[in-house]
């Protein structure tokens, strides 16, 4: 198969080229590349890697009236993703065990479009569960600090935390940590979003990441912090990184193109937590080298009140993430590449995935850069089609998305390389 003449992509920079594909791996990108069989005409269209959407909750088995694959994988592909790896909660039973691993395992084999990955959880008690965990090919491991929002996934106090990281470590795998430190986070005194806000104060991230950099530095463990939402926070893992600390971090849209300020006319839709912050914290943000979705959905009327103490705390946005940045005069399709395909491919193991060149996957997404449109509810394919950045401006039509060299049907279980 050749896809001919489009704009390709990368995170290096962009130019006109051909994409020569052989089953399901890429054999060769250049001008006026010779090939029998398939030819996808490009002309005037952009061609990127796949996205890989590694912060996403797809709640299957389980609150699947919440979220399901088979919509969420649909919506992934609508964006440009051709990979995700799936948050061991909000599903019931929570991924911490093996038991609760083959079960998502099984219905991710019954109803995934793309590809996939599966997180693990640390949680109080199942240390014991980590190395069968890294056996059955788990990518890494979540842990809050801080209450979760379900019952079933509870906080790591400071001791299971330590020992879960030096075992961690010890497997050569990577803990992905939810930073608020609960010690600084306050009971909320009122229905407002202000009062919201409030009670989550920056510097319970700032002083939740701080703990979580010194505990990586004296286990070893490899650490990536989950939805960044201040600027000292990425100065933090920023600075760790130069001192040679395995550490990285996400951010997520929503705090990339809105703040605390615009929380009240948001309403609950804009609910998340770590919440909303400055202006100031925002222009940071847009400098952090991974941006996932943290797709974390409900039903329409868990998302509805004018108490934000009642309020389910999560964003739907997995299907937007790439058509959301790619038109910031900030970003464009060169910084789109490099967030939400490279650097997860290269952060998570996945050496064959979130480029386009020799040797990787042939996954692509093949898109009308001069299509915009504001988002409507309508363009949504979640189970529950409504999202706060409905009303925002996206840039670009999918043509077509590749999946290995295929039109997408049955996506595959990913696994972390080993390092050798």
């Amino acid at each position: 198969m050749i896809v001919r003449g489009g704009t390709v992509v990368t995170a290096r920079g962009a130019s006109v080229a051909d994409i020569a594909i052989s089953g399901e791996w890429i054999v060769a990108v250049g001008k006026n590349l010779d090939a029998e069989g398939e030819e996808i005409s490009a002309s005037g269209l952009h061609v990127l890697a796949g996205g890989i959407d590694s912060h996403v909750h797809f709640n299957e088995p389980g609150r699947t009236e919440w979220e399901d694959i088979a919509h969420g994988t649909s919506a992934l592909l609508a964006g440009g993703y051709t990979a995700f790896i799936d948050m061991p909660l909000n599903s019931v039973p929570v991924t911490t065990t093996v038991e609760a691993f083959d079960l998502k395992l099984a219905a991710m084999e019954r109803s995934a479009k793309v590809d996939y990955g599966l997180w693990g959880g640390l949680v109080p008690g199942n240390l014991d569960e980590l190395r069968p965990l890294v056996e059955r090919g788990v990518m890494g491991f979540k842990a809050f600090m801080c209450p979760s929002g379900i019952d079933e996934f509870p906080a790591c106090d400071p001791a299971t935390l330590r020992e879960g990281m030096e075992l961690i470590a010890e497997l050569d795998s990577i803990l992905l940590l939810h930073a608020e430190d609960p010690a600084l986070l306050r009971e909320q005194k009122g229905p407002t979003a202000r009062d919201f806000v409030e009670s989550r104060p920056a510097e319970a991230e700032v002083a939740a990441i701080s703990t979580g950099i010194d505990m990586a530095r004296q286990t070893g463990c490899r650490l990536h912090i989950v939805h960044v939402s201040t600027a000292k926070g990425a100065d933090l893992i920023a600075d760790a990184v130069k001192g040679g600390i395995d550490v990285s971090g996400e951010t997520c849209p929503h705090y990339l193109l809105y703040t605390e300020s615009d929380l009240e006319g948001l309403g609950g839709l804009g609910k998340c937590a770590p919440p909303l912050r400055t202006e100031s914290d925002r222009e940071r943000l847009w400098r952090m080298p991974i941006v996932v979705s943290d797709h974390s959905p409900s039903t329409y009327n868990l998302k509805q009140g004018k108490d934000f103490r009642n309020i389910w705390g999560g964003i739907a946005g997995c299907q937007t993430t790439r058509q959301l940045l790619i038109g910031r005069e900030n970003y464009g399709p060169v910084g789109v590449a490099a967030t939400t395909a490279k650097h997860v491919a290269q952060r998570f193991r996945l050496p064959h995935k979130g480029d386009i060149a020799p040797g990787f996957d042939a996954d692509l997404w093949i898109v009308d850069l001069t299509a915009f449109k504001e988002l409507e509810g309508a363009d949504l394919l979640y189970r529950n089609p409504f999202s706060v950045h409905e009303g925002q401006e996206i840039r670009g039509m999918t043509v077509r998305t590749l999946v290995r060299g295929k039109d997408p049907g049955q996506g595959r279980f990913i696994r972390p390389a080993v390092r050798s």
